[in-house]
């Protein structure tokens, strides 16, 4: 098939999932639930008993909450690629006369819209609690920006989690399991300084850790971005190289 024809496949997929997703409320709100409640349990719960230096706790948890959102609804990717494949969905997409990688090219672009709706939501709600972005536009928008790469390498990954355990449950479960010791070993809420030798050490070189960190530069200051960003989109172009064609082949045998 040409470019074009498989770009607009994808798009017909990627409207199908965004159709899908108005078409459940329930599914929108409690989707926001999550890290609202994250937001306040850190922020008025444990933000006292953490010391960030010079920086607010407010100003230095919102990166990483918003990261971690990015993360979290990257987990979307794999369980509905799962849900699809236990209805039979996929098997009536494989049977039309398509590009067969429109399938998962319009899941991860569909799920891709609906971060960036949720880094919107997020952002309203960090302000709502005392966030204060201090930085140019360009950073800003260079932050946001950055963040969604993220989550859509992230959704790549969740692709082949999903595709090779091909169970709703079990792809739940097992996304939770690679992603919570990303998240949470890393400076999204403490920092690293604060951290056992070992797990500092794992935590600094966790690609976790230098989204956070790059997005915290470019929107609330501090030390130089640029060192974690070039290193973050190093991880994620990596990241990207590996899981695209490990999803394929997974999506292939499902």
């Amino acid at each position: 098939m040409t470019p074009v024809a498989v770009l607009q496949d994808t798009q017909v997929i990627a409207a199908r999932q965004l159709r899908r997703t108005l078409r459940r409320p329930v599914y929108i709100v409690f989707s926001f639930v999550q890290p609202v409640i994250f937001v306040l349990l850190f922020r008025y719960v444990f933000g006292g008993a953490i010391d960030t230096g010079p920086i607010s706790y407010v100003n230095f948890l919102m990166p990483g909450i918003i990261v971690q959102t990015a993360v979290f609804g990257a987990l979307v990717t794999g369980l509905g690629l799962t849900e699809d494949l236990a209805t039979g969905m996929v098997d009536r997409l494989r049977s039309l006369p398509m590009a067969r990688s429109a399938v998962l090219l319009g899941r991860t672009a569909a799920d891709l819209v609906t971060n960036v709706l949720t880094l919107i939501v997020m952002v309203a709600v960090g302000l709502l609690v005392g966030f204060r972005p201090s930085q140019p536009g360009w950073q800003l928008a260079a932050a946001f920006l950055l963040v969604l790469a993220f989550s859509y390498v992230f959704s790549w990954i969740s692709a082949w989690v999903g595709l090779s355990v091909r169970n709703p449950e079990t792809a739940q479960s097992a996304g939770f399991i690679w992603v919570f010791p990303l998240v949470f070993a890393s400076s999204a809420f403490v920092p690293t300084e604060s951290m056992p030798g070992p797990v500092r050490a794992f935590a600094e070189v966790n690609p976790v850790t230098l989204v956070v960190d790059a997005v915290r530069g470019l929107t609330v200051g501090g030390p130089s971005p640029a060192t974690p960003a070039l290193q973050a989109v190093a991880w994620l172009a990596a990241l990207l190289l590996v899981f695209i064609p490990l999803s394929v082949r997974a999506f292939r045998r499902a």
